[in-house]
């Protein structure tokens, strides 16, 4: 896609995002399923309960005391400058800018609250002591991260209930294997983001239009740990690296960037706002999020291979045109969409068979937020 067409597309965003302009319409984003919003899983729990983990006991037994101390118990406090900066910037918000940065509280929310859960089921669902130490703290963190992100969107008396969210949005089924993959990129790529965004405004201070973003940094370290977990859990179970298990690993990648990608290209102002471009910091994050998953991944996507960032390109242009099919509707809109979604997996297809880096797993697993 050239870039006359991507700037076109990109005009068109404001008008396919659906504003929040009350509490209802919050609750109801949040509640949404679409390909891009993030999702509530569940799993076999039978399966979680026969996890073994002693192969790494060592790091792990690390890793639990680490979770113990709690570095962040007092951290998802909202102070006095919090407060004030709420009440002065948030007027200067732009129409526009508002709804990107309510999409981005909404959907940030959203996925730490799927984690909260997930975990939390694990919890009440197995047996096992490890198993349910772990999910026990990795909850106890999401729980902490949700709550604080309602509390900005109750700035905007626009805070969303939890518990109707919990029981209304719809649940995925995925096995234990496909949790380990996809869980573990999610809070992987979650640090990358926050991490760099953070980085963004310590640099330019001036562009920080909201206080949530001070937070950042030890904020993202407990999704670093996460993660950290789940390369554990993995690296304990050395078949799920191997074999036809790759192929899941390269699908999951993919899709993992494929969405973040169109997803934050929806929010070009907010990234404007904060000296960045959408593309760019895209970029830097799988670029992040690659260097990390060396830890346990054998495959990694070659995000310089020109083919790949022409798919990127291609993948978000067909969900912008699927998403004007669907606001058009009727049979028209029904038969775009359809043919979005085939061009969408055709492209996808093309991803899937490009050549991945091959990497051999280090002996050591355990990796610190370095970046």
């Amino acid at each position: 896609m050239n870039t006359q067409t991507a700037s076109a597309d990109i005009d068109h965003v404001a008008l396919l995002m659906d504003n929040v302009e009350s509490a209802e319409d919050a609750n109801a984003k949040a509640v949404k399923s679409t390909v891009l919003s993030p999702r509530f899983y569940t799993t076999d729990f039978k399966a979680m309960d026969a996890l073994d983990v002693s192969s790494v006991r060592t790091e792990w037994d690390v890793m639990m005391k680490e979770y113990e101390g709690d570095n962040n118990h007092d951290h998802f406090q909202r102070d006095a400058a919090f407060v004030e900066e709420v009440r002065t910037l948030m007027p200067q918000l732009s129409p526009a800018m508002r709804q990107e940065f309510l999409d981005f509280l909404i959907s940030s929310l959203t996925s730490e609250f799927s984690g909260c859960i997930l975990y939390n089921e694990i919890r009440k669902n197995v047996s096992n002591p490890d198993i349910k130490q772990l999910m026990t703290y990795m909850a106890r963190d999401e729980s902490r991260h949700a709550g604080f992100i309602n509390q900005s969107l109750k700035d905007f008396n626009l805070g969303i209930d939890l518990g109707s969210l919990k029981r209304t949005k719809a649940y995925t089924y995925f096995k234990p294997k496909y949790i380990f993959y996809a869980t573990y990129l999610s809070e992987k790529i979650g640090y990358a983001r926050y991490i760099t965004i953070f980085r963004q405004l310590e640099r330019n201070p001036d562009k920080r239009f909201h206080p949530i973003f001070r937070w950042f940094e030890r904020w993202c370290n407990d999704e670093f740990r996460h993660g950290e977990s789940f390369a554990l859990i993995m690296r304990s179970q050395p078949e799920l690296l191997k074999g036809v298990n790759k192929l899941w690993i390269r699908f999951f990648i993919l899709a993992v960037y494929a969405t973040m990608y169109v997803r934050d290209h929806t929010r070009p102002l907010l990234h404007e706002a904060m000296g960045l471009e959408s593309t760019t910091y895209d970029y830097e994050v799988f670029r992040i999020t690659n260097d990390i998953c060396r830890q346990v991944f054998p495959v990694e996507v070659d995000i310089d291979n020109p083919v790949f960032r022409q798919c990127m390109e291609r993948m978000l242009a067909i969900s912008l045109a699927a998403d004007r099919a669907r606001k058009r509707g009727g049979l028209v809109g029904k038969l775009q969409v359809g043919l979005c979604g085939a061009k969408a997996a055709l492209t996808f297809g093309r991803l899937f068979l490009l050549p991945v880096i091959k990497r051999e797993l280090p002996k050591d697993i355990r990796m610190q937020p370095v970046w």
